[in-house]
């Protein structure tokens, strides 16, 4: 009963197939492991050139952008100058016939409307014209350059208009410039 005891340095025939197999089995691996990685890699790189497209892309835009916000900007103004141009010219045209030496009646007419050409224009944008004489002192929409006594109207209203008010689509553009009605001063010596 004596068993031969396997050789280390030798081992059993069996076994080295076996190891063989498993080598065999794990360069199989391996070599799926590496085409694996490769294919990632090459995933990796697209995803990789795909960003830089689309951050060049997003840099352009912003370019783009800015430069198309700055013009806007820059000629906001167009129409309404646009428009504004023929009151000039009809300005022009009134100054031309001034000098021609004529009646001046037709030169305060031509003015005149030129005047209201200018305010159609502004009212065509959203601008207008606020009259304040007659009303209540109101410091929100006036801006009181004189006082006055007067026992003609009531204190605090608004007697003359140096300069009128204008709106823009409702809010205050420039506040009017107006001269108040006060009391007397012989009144308040009365009431005291």
């Amino acid at each position: 009963m004596d068993r031969e005891k396997p050789d280390q340095n030798n081992p059993p025939a069996e076994s080295n197939e076996h190891v063989e197999g498993q080598e065999n089995e794990g360069g199989d691996e391996r070599a799926a492991l590496l085409a694996k990685l490769e294919e990632k890699a090459a995933e990796a790189k697209a995803n990789y050139d795909l960003f830089l497209r689309e951050r060049a892309d997003l840099e352009n835009f912003k370019r783009r952008t800015q430069r198309e916000q700055a013009e806007s900007v820059r000629f906001a103004n167009e129409s309404l100058i646009r428009d504004l141009l023929p009151v000039i010219d009809n300005l022009e045209r009134a100054v031309g016939h001034a000098q021609s030496g004529s009646n001046g009646q037709p030169l305060v007419e031509g003015v005149a409307l030129v005047v209201r050409s200018f305010l159609d224009t502004l009212e065509k944008y959203g601008v207008t014209r606020v009259t304040a004489k007659g009303e209540l002192f109101d410091p929100t929409r006036h801006e009181a350059m004189t006082q006055v006594e007067s026992t003609e109207v009531t204190p605090n209203t608004v007697v003359d208009e140096h300069c009128p008010a204008y709106l823009l689509h409702g809010r205050l553009l420039r506040p009017a410039l107006v001269t108040v009605a006060k009391v007397p001063a012989s009144e308040k010596k009365l009431e005291e």
